[in-house]
């Protein structure tokens, strides 16, 4: 799986971009990043989101064990790869029929947030329990939400182009691609949202702190992102004011 969203809508952390990253360029420009995955993945799908950016998909050389899967309802698109294991509670708690799958759960759960749930998204991910890593876009609101598991189970890698868009891919050599020397894992146990940034779902409170990764041959290479246990963000709570409050414009 494949996104690169233009800065407007994920602003990529600082700390993930490397201060000489001349083997960058702009993942999104005459198609370059998505005609590279397309070349080494068969059987590939894109889906163009505008100016947003665009995601892509395949099931060429999968994990059976970890599939992926990919949803579009009404105005939500999502990517998602792993397996769930307490999808029939999920299920319930959601009010899905029996047929859903992972991926419907994830959209059913970010549109619950968004419209009429009363508490944080941080509760929501922590609730998934399996292995798992998704990517959401909502078209209507031009939000991303994205999370991996505590034990980042699924290859998961971000990075930042170019011109500052951020990639997002179980694919490391096609971050590389796109990031050069500005990529690296996306961190365990943490998800990510368009207003609110990098947060840990295990210690929401926390801020979260960059420490800069070395490669062999002695340069930084993004960042593997810390939960610092000395500094504390604000309040988690989602405010809602009348029932189809949207979360993501205050979190």
């Amino acid at each position: 799986m494949l996104a690169v969203f233009d800065k407007s809508v994920a602003k990529s952390p600082e700390g993930l971009q490397s201060p000489s990253n001349e083997t960058a360029v702009s993942a999104l420009k005459d198609g370059f990043l998505a005609q590279r995955f397309a070349s080494n993945h068969s059987g590939s799908v894109t889906i163009n989101l505008g100016s947003s950016g665009f995601l892509a998909y395949s099931p060429d050389r999968q994990n059976p064990l970890l599939p992926r899967l990919f949803a579009v309802v009404d105005d939500i698109f999502c990517l998602f790869q792993g397996h769930i294991e307490n999808v029939a509670h999920l299920k319930q708690q959601y009010g899905l029929n029996k047929t859903a799958n992972e991926v419907i759960i994830v959209i059913e759960a970010y549109r619950t947030l968004r419209d009429r749930g009363p508490y944080p998204p941080d509760q929501v991910v922590r609730d998934i329990h399996g292995k798992f890593a998704f990517i959401l876009y909502d078209s209507s609101s031009k939000t991303s939400f994205l999370a991996s598991d505590v034990d980042g189970s699924v290859p998961f890698f971000w990075g930042t182009d170019s011109e500052g868009h951020l990639v997002l891919s179980d694919d490391a050599d096609i971050v590389k691609q796109g990031c050069g020397k500005s990529f690296a894992p996306f961190p365990k146990g943490c998800f990510f949202t368009s207003s609110g940034g990098l947060r840990s779902y295990e210690h929401p409170r926390n801020e979260l702190k960059p420490v800069p990764r070395v490669d062999s041959s002695g340069e930084v290479c993004g960042a593997n992102f810390k939960v610092d246990a000395e500094s504390k963000k604000g309040g988690t709570g989602m405010p809602r004011v009348d029932s189809a409050a949207n979360w993501s414009q205050h979190y």
